[in-house]
């Protein structure tokens, strides 16, 4: 009987012991931290963007977690640039357990997936989708009207498409860098449409002389004769890009090819176009965008992140990988405003956060910015910098 006493005793706390290492560990997997996740293009055309994302949000929360307070676990799904594809990869983190979006990286996809966080109330936070139909509740600059209605759980850290278009527009006039000035846009591309519209209206107000425009589509990307041509026949002396760096490159080239140097002007879009596989560097020599980052800055943060970066992924970052790391801070610093805690479902977090991020007295200063806020409306406040392509660097044009 004593035996037998014995040998039940042991195998009691033997379960005592097993369970409370399965609670242990489900707790620090499941409520120990919160679950951050995103969708961008890590492979296809626009890698180069998704990728500088993923790499420049998992550097903050390693800086965040080694802090020892407020814990982070960042998961990035692919999407190729697809929207059908981020729709896919959106569900698949809901289904990890994801707390805080951080949306999708490009805007065509960031439209679809922040209609689903939308619909599911969690947080999202982009860094770089930057059309109006992202946030919703943007009146169109040529009708009016507000064709997507706000989505009340989206914020941005990137520059907003009609911000993009009035602030380049603007530059190019206060700097008087074109007397005549051309137009190439993607009219099947929110994010470049965006621009183009908001350019348009605040070049007429300006009373900036546009020659010509002319438009491209994801099929006709391949040839820009025709438009070039317009450009160089109506005597441009500047072309506004409104574009992303693969069709960018092309054009440069294109330009190049039959003898035409014009000035080129672009947008956030263009970062990384450096970095292009096989691209001839020379041929962005003077290319002149605005971004609110710079790599070679001199100030501390910037140079510690900067190093960071060439030692953990072997390159340069870019504007998107700053507005990332900027975003994941932005998102800790809620965090901690709010009192919130990893066991908070995602709906009530994102009040929370919504909460923290429009207060009055909540500002962020980072990478791609001093003193950012946000409104209701989703927007960021922050100041452009206007940079030009010299011997293979971005530098201050200010």
């Amino acid at each position: 009987m004593k035996k037998m006493l014995a040998m039940l005793l042991a195998m009691a706390m033997l379960l005592v012991v097993f369970a409370g290492c399965g609670k242990n560990d489900s707790t620090k997997s499941d409520a120990a931290v919160f679950k951050i996740g995103g969708c961008g293009p890590l492979t296809g055309g626009a890698a180069i963007y998704g990728n500088a994302v993923k790499n420049g949000a998992q550097i903050a929360v390693d800086e965040v977690n080694a802090l020892g307070g407020i814990q982070l676990e960042l998961r990035y799904e692919d999407d190729a640039h697809d929207a059908e594809k981020s729709v896919n990869g959106y569900n698949t983190l809901k289904d990890w357990g994801m707390q805080i979006f951080l949306g999708s990286v490009t805007s065509t996809p960031c439209v679809a997936t922040s209609a689903e966080s939308s619909a599911d109330n969690i947080f999202c936070l982009t860094p770089s989708a930057s059309s109006t139909d992202v946030l919703g509740g943007v009146q169109n600059p040529l009708t009016g009207t507000i064709d997507v209605e706000r989505k009340a759980n989206t914020f941005q850290m990137c520059f907003m498409d009609p911000n993009q278009g009035t602030a380049s527009a603007q530059y190019i006039s206060e700097k008087k860098l074109g007397t005549k000035i051309a137009i190439i846009y993607k009219n099947d591309d929110v994010y470049s449409t965006g621009i183009y519209n908001s350019f348009m209206t605040k070049a007429k107000e300006l009373g900036l002389n546009v020659v010509s425009t002319t438009t491209f589509t994801e099929d006709t990307q391949n040839d820009f004769s025709v438009q070039i041509a317009d450009a160089k026949d109506n005597g441009a002396d500047l072309i506004f890009l409104p574009m992303y760096y693969t069709p960018a490159s092309l054009i440069l080239r294109q330009s190049n090819d039959i003898g035409y140097k014009p000035a080129f002007f672009g947008v956030d879009g263009m970062d990384g176009i450096l970095t292009i596989e096989g691209f001839d560097t020379s041929l962005a020599e003077g290319v002149m965008l605005l971004t609110p980052f710079n790599a070679d800055s001199t100030d501390e943060k910037t140079q510690s992140f900067v190093k960071k970066y060439q030692e953990q992924y072997k390159d340069v970052p870019n504007q998107f990988a700053a507005d990332a790391y900027d975003c994941i801070y932005a998102i800790y610093n809620a965090l901690v405003k709010s009192n919130a805690t990893p066991d908070m479902d995602a709906s009530a977090l994102c009040e929370a956060l919504k909460t923290a991020f429009t207060a009055s007295d909540f500002t962020y200063s980072g990478l791609t910015g001093e003193n950012m806020t946000w409104d209701a409306s989703g927007a960021v406040t922050k100041e452009p910098k206007g940079m030009v392509i010299q011997n293979g660097a971005y530098v201050g044009m200010d």
